[in-house]
């Protein structure tokens, strides 16, 4: 189970993503027998972290390390296509894993990831209001193309990839998918040069209606309309070689005939802004 916005890690490790995760367990699900794991602490609050069952996987955080290539430290990416590489870096590095058999079989990398946002949430004049929104895309950009070379690394070894979290984009979302040729999504989703490195998605396509996407994974408000519209901007993206036998966003206004979303949407309402996308795969 990925997480998104996950506990802190102080920097003394007093505490730490992974054992309050598992605090958490034993106070609500004392039944469960899960484990917390967590990669590079972010620099601020909240982290990218995980939960899983050491009875049926092993799970490794198992990090990039050489100079250049480290998600928790700056990289430079030409986001423009025009030959000019720019700094950046990731604010949460993303969570890097390796899903392994109780015989240390290799399953599958897992990347958790929370993206750049294209909110705007500071004062600001219009005047500044274009040049913020596409300084944040050119972030949102560079972060996901950071996050695919790495998808292409372990490929190019014949490994299976996982890509899930909140990435803050999704297809068709916006006029400036056009302006620049593309969408941090189909960054991750990779290259039709390279048809055979291509991720899916474990959700079908959405359909824009007057309300906005569905499914849906979240909704905002309009700073100029004032309307609500909905999204889905948190993506599970898996690789050929992993069978997707279902997938659904756990959305308790659109999933009204599932018996068992219905019987937390309290819950499901309260606990965040977004809801979570659960799959069901095979290896």
């Amino acid at each position: 189970m990925g997480i998104v916005e996950g506990p802190n890690t102080l920097v003394n490790l007093s505490k730490t993503a992974s054992l309050q995760l598992e605090a958490w367990v034993q106070e609500f699900l004392p039944q469960k027998n899960l484990k917390g794991i967590h990669g590079f602490p972010s620099p601020g609050q909240q982290e990218l972290c995980a939960l899983y069952n050491p009875d049926k996987i092993n799970v490794l955080f198992t990090p990039e390390v050489k100079e250049g290539k480290r998600f928790d430290e700056p990289f430079i990416m030409d986001t423009l296509n025009r030959l000019i590489k720019e700094q950046y870096k990731h604010y949460r590095p993303p969570l890097e894993l390796s899903i392994l058999g109780l015989d240390d079989r290799l399953f599958t990398r897992v990347i958790i990831a929370h993206t750049k946002s294209k909110g705007i949430f500071d004062m600001v004049d219009y005047a500044r209001f274009e040049q913020i929104s596409q300084r944040d895309r050119l972030k949102l950009f560079a972060e996901c193309m950071s996050i695919r070379q790495r998808c292409d690394e372990y490929l190019e070894k014949g490994q299976q990839v996982m890509v899930m979290g909140d990435i803050n984009d999704g297809f068709e979302l916006d006029f400036y998918e056009n302006k620049f040729s593309k969408s941090a999504v189909e960054l991750l989703l990779g290259d039709t040069w390279h048809p055979e490195f291509i991720l899916k998605s474990v959700l079908r396509k959405p359909k824009l209606n007057s309300y906005g996407w569905t499914p849906n994974s979240s909704r905002f408000k309009d700073r100029i309309t004032g309307d609500q519209v909905n999204v889905l901007i948190d993506h599970i993206l898996v690789s050929q070689g992993i069978q997707v036998l279902h997938g659904k966003v756990w959305n308790p206004y659109l999933e009204k005939e599932d018996s068992l979303i219905q019987s937390v949407k309290t819950q499901l309402k309260n606990a965040s802004d977004h809801f979570p996308i659960v799959s069901e795969i095979e290896f």
